[in-house]
């Protein structure tokens, strides 16, 4: 959370419009020149749960604090989390709060984790399938999962045949009871949020694609490297795209396929009839391939400069990437050689 309105943290927050146009906290002195009244420290109330939303402003969460009875004023909080740095890290979700409490102490069980419920960590790079599953054994009826996944759409601007890719990777906290399509709705609007605070538009813009095809690329890159690898990986698909080249990525295939958990493909696995084989199709696949996180996101609209059409991992963490075939051939007999040896073993995704 941000609360002088610019984009960093977790959140992009939005403060008031008179604080927006004074930049900071010079006028917030200003505006409330009168004492502030807040809870003294002591005995604090009973507990509740408090929700804060994605998106939501600074004066917003101070106003819901006030609403639940865990501080005395809005203005307590505001003023408080203001000029206290930690606020950035504030998280959206349920939290579990004392009422009647100091603005300084709400602050700092905001800023608990401890204290956050229904805690569900979305890794990058998961599969859409993968996060319904994490979420059917987390309690919620995996009917209901597929249904609000069927009814989901990909945000307005990004075309795509579903919202995979879109259920953007992070730690949520649910309130019980939350329904299945209103966890799908957060995680879109967490996505929505991290594509604006990147500007994807107008990066998608710079490399002549669309925003859907920046999705798509993170999620190729984020599937098939490293985080240090992302750029170059994001470089090489753009690079066989502008040369006519097919893609043939393994993990478009392993898609296609439903397949997790290994990285070879086989002969009989190049030939599955799916416009997300990339070795029968050219182009990019129809859509992601997995829910790429916000790195994945920069590389894919930041590729590193560089003339590279060719690529392999020939062992855990030795990425290579090259624009000559003898040289990509030679790499490809070093991984097989590694992967007959188990190098990949404990590596697998």
């Amino acid at each position: 959370m941000n609360w002088r309105g610019r984009s960093l943290g977790l959140w992009v927050v939005v403060l008031s419009l008179v604080l927006v146009a004074a930049g900071g906290g010079l006028l917030i002195k200003r505006h409330y020149s009168h004492p502030v009244i807040d809870f003294s420290a002591g005995q604090p109330g009973a507990e509740v749960i408090v929700s804060i939303p994605s998106g939501a402003s600074g004066a917003d969460v101070a106003h819901i604090l006030e609403a639940k009875k865990v501080v005395m004023t809005w203005q307590a909080f505001f003023n408080r989390a203001t000029f206290d740095p930690r606020s950035i890290k504030i998280q959206p979700g349920a939290h579990r709060m004392a009422t009647h409490i100091p603005a300084k102490i709400a602050l700092d069980q905001l800023l608990d984790r401890g204290r956050m419920v229904g805690l569900i960590n979305i890794p990058e790079g998961m599969r859409a399938a993968d996060v319904l599953k994490l979420l059917a054994k987390s309690g919620w009826r995996q009917a209901d999962l597929d249904a609000a996944f069927s009814a989901a759409t990909p945000p307005s601007g990004y075309q795509a045949p579903n919202v995979e890719g879109y259920l953007f990777p992070a730690t949520y906290s649910f309130v019980p009871g939350t329904s299945a399509g209103n966890v799908l709705q957060t995680m879109l609007a967490r996505f929505q949020s991290e594509a604006n605070s990147l500007d994807l538009t107008s990066g998608a813009a710079a490399l002549n694609i669309t925003p859907a095809q920046v999705v798509t690329i993170a999620s190729l890159a984020q599937g098939e490297g490293d985080p240090s690898d992302f750029s170059k990986i994001a470089r090489v698909v753009l690079n066989r795209l502008a040369d006519g080249m097919k893609l043939q990525l393994d993990t478009t295939v392993l898609y296609a396929l439903k397949v997790a958990g290994r990285i070879k493909v086989t002969n009989v696995d190049l030939q599955v009839a799916s416009k997300y084989n990339t070795y029968l199709h050219a182009g990019l696949p129809p859509g992601p391939i997995g829910n790429p996180g916000r790195s994945a996101l920069m590389a894919a609209m930041n590729p590193a400069p560089g003339p590279w059409i060719y690529f392999i991992t020939v062992r855990p963490g030795d990425t290579r990437f090259t624009d000559s075939e003898s040289q990509f051939f030679k790499w490809k007999a070093e991984y097989e050689r590694n992967y007959a040896a188990g190098a990949f073993n404990s590596s697998s995704p």
